[in-house]
This record gives structure tokens, C-alpha cells and sequence, in this order.
């Protein structure tokens, strides 16, 4: 019994990482489409960087769609590929303003998984 319970732990640790990883990746796209469309932040990036984000984003959201059941370390390089091309147009957008245009609530999500704070289970 004590074996079974082991196997089942182990297996629902994967299950966890593997949701988690997917919904960090879903959160993040999802954020960033948000962000992008805010008119505060739209009207700093060039029409280029924007497209070029709102193709990433899609794309992003269009694999989640179709590979709910990929395992988390392809949910994990999905979500660095998309803040690879994401984050250095927004590090850009924010230095071309000098970080004066934009107060911090409009802020676009932080790099990392985007999935938000957590609270920690304290025993």
C-alpha cells in the first residue's frame, strides 16, 4: 500500500508541475495580449513590435490550444520562446520612454512565469 501511495504522489507531482507550467504559459500570453492592447502602452510601442508580439501571442495561444496535453517541459521552452521575443520589445518600449510614460499599475507582466503571487502552505 505504502508503495502505491508513493507511485501515486510521484505522479501527481508531475500532474502539478505539468498544470502548472501551462497555466503560467496561458497566463502570460494572455496578460501580455492585454497589456499590449491597454492604449497607454500601444501608443509607446511601433507598429512593428506590436505585430510582432500579437503574432507571437497567437501563435502561443493557437499550440495551447492544440497540445493541452504536452508535457511541462514543452509548456516551459513554449513560455521562453514567447518572452524571448516579448520581453527585450517591452525592456525597449520602456527605455525609449524614458519609464516616465507609464505609471507602475500599467505595467506589463514581469518576466517568469506570470502566473501571479502564490501563498505558501506554512506547516
Amino acid at each position: 500500500m505504502v508503495q502505491e501511495a508513493e507511485k501515486c504522489k510521484a505522479e501527481d507531482e508531475d500532474h502539478k508541475k505539468k498544470v502548472e507550467a501551462k497555466n503560467a504559459l496561458e497566463n502570460y500570453a494572455y496578460n501580455m495580449r492585454n497589456t499590449i492592447k491597454d492604449e497607454k502602452i500601444s501608443s509607446n510601442l511601433g507598429p512593428d513590435d506590436q505585430k510582432k508580439i500579437e503574432a507571437a501571442i497567437e501563435q502561443a495561444i493557437q499550440w495551447l490550444d492544440a497540445n493541452q496535453l504536452a508535457e511541462s517541459d514543452e509548456f516551459e521552452d513554449k513560455m521562453k520562446e514567447l518572452e524571448g521575443i516579448c520581453n527585450p520589445i517591452i525592456a525597449k518600449m520602456y527605455q525609449g520612454a524614458g519609464g516616465a510614460a507609464m505609471d507602475d499599475d500599467d505595467a506589463p507582466p514581469a518576466g517568469g512565469s506570470g502566473a501571479g503571487p502564490k501563498i505558501e502552505e506554512v506547516d
